[in-house]
């Protein structure tokens, strides 16, 4: 080749590299934005070697952790420079023993159940609240009459024991039901669905939904609200409500240097994921759904419709302790519960430094970290929860 076509050629590919770089209109992306939910993914940020952390779950892939699913799958927990391994749940896994022991850097558990478990030695700490609201009932058939802890009188109960049942008796205690017998309660609504008791313990966002998934045999139709009497103790007139779903750590880790780092980082990428389900509520239920949920679409969606109303407005912002709220489930617990008998709101088991800043920091970027205006969707159950 002469130099002539060697000069040509070198000429011809600067220009291709010049047009490669400059662009041209007609080729941009003239796709319009998307307006419907706003930009809940985090900011680019520099990592040279992500922390491994663990979190473990208080049961199998579910609705109910719905944020920690989504902060791993849409690479949320990845954007804070961290590997989080989520560890499910089982009816023989303590969240807070795997703490204490080591097993995991965070866990999720009810605030009564922790408490005892503080008491019993377990060196703990909430460092946020996830839920503000308790999702117990205790439902009964209309038929039954029992629309008040006091209707419990001459009635047969149920309830799931291993603390799970605190609300209940603490309303029993609050209303001075003599009259009640209590009786165990498998984790399903099969004895209240067979008559073998009158009311039965349910989370509203699980058991609740699979009454109403199953078929009425005198109408032949799925069972209806309307079927169903419910004592909801986040109600003003019971009020024995108490702190669930919390994020726990050991106090002796969370003392370590760096760890109050990573813990922000978790709390931020969680809360993230959370706060992505308020504007992307399908995506969020395929996410659950791809992570092994044994349960159906229908189940998961009422499961989260339910849960994000539990943490959803958030006083103080999601995570944020409200002190109203833990006060109550101290004064609940130890009225009826002996293991904590010495326990007050004092105590150092919880702190609020942690989630505010992550907090302060989603709501630098623009994130709604109160959800104030959240409302339930019409979630339209099939038959089995499918």
């Amino acid at each position: 080749m002469n130099n002539r076509w060697k000069r040509l050629l070198a000429l011809l590919a600067v220009i291709g590299l010049v047009l490669t770089a400059c662009g041209d209109d007609t080729g941009a992306d003239t796709t319009s934005p998307d307006t419907t939910s706003p930009d809940t993914s985090a900011p680019d940020g520099e990592c040279t070697e992500p922390d491994d952390v663990r979190v473990q779950l208080q049961w199998v892939a579910q609705s109910q952790f719905a944020g920690y699913f989504v902060a791993q799958d849409l690479g949320f927990y990845e954007d804070e420079c961290l590997n989080v391994e989520i560890l499910e749940g089982a009816v023989e896994i303590v969240p807070q023993t795997v703490l204490a022991t080591g097993g995991a850097e965070f866990g999720i558990a009810w605030v009564p159940k922790a408490l005892v478990s503080r008491e019993q030695g377990a060196e703990i700490i909430n460092i946020a609240q996830v839920f503000e609201r308790s999702g117990t009932l205790s439902v009964s058939f209309v038929e039954q009459g029992i629309t008040h802890p006091t209707d419990w009188e001459g009635k047969t109960v149920g309830n799931w024991g291993f603390g799970n049942e605190y609300e209940l008796t603490g309303a029993i205690n609050k209303f001075d039901v003599q009259d009640v017998e209590l009786v165990g309660q498998n984790f399903d609504m099969l004895a209240l669905l067979n008559g073998e008791i009158d009311a039965a313990e349910a989370m509203i966002y699980n058991e609740y939904a699979q009454v109403l998934e199953a078929e009425n045999p005198e109408t032949g139709e799925l069972y209806q609200p309307e079927d169903l009497n419910v004592i909801d103790f986040n109600d003003p007139d019971v009020a024995t409500a108490m702190l669930q779903d919390a994020i726990w750590v050991n106090a002796e880790w969370i003392a370590e240097e760096g760890n109050e780092d990573i813990a922000v980082r978790f709390l931020k990428a969680t809360f993230r994921g959370w706060i992505h389900c308020l504007d992307n509520f399908d995506e969020c239920v395929e996410i659950v759904l791809e992570n092994g949920s044994t349960l159906g679409e229908s189940h998961q969606a009422w499961q989260l419709n339910e849960i994000l109303a539990l943490i959803f407005p958030a006083t103080n912002g999601i995570g944020v302790m409200n002190e109203s709220l833990w006060d109550q489930t101290v004064e609940v617990g130890t009225a009826v519960v002996e293991e904590l008998q010495g326990v007050t709101s004092s105590d150092d088991a919880y702190r609020t430094d942690l989630a505010q800043q992550a907090v302060d920091e989603l709501e630098a970027e623009g994130l709604d970290v109160t959800g104030a205006s959240y409302e339930r969707r019409d979630i339209e159950l099939r038959p089995g929860g499918e």
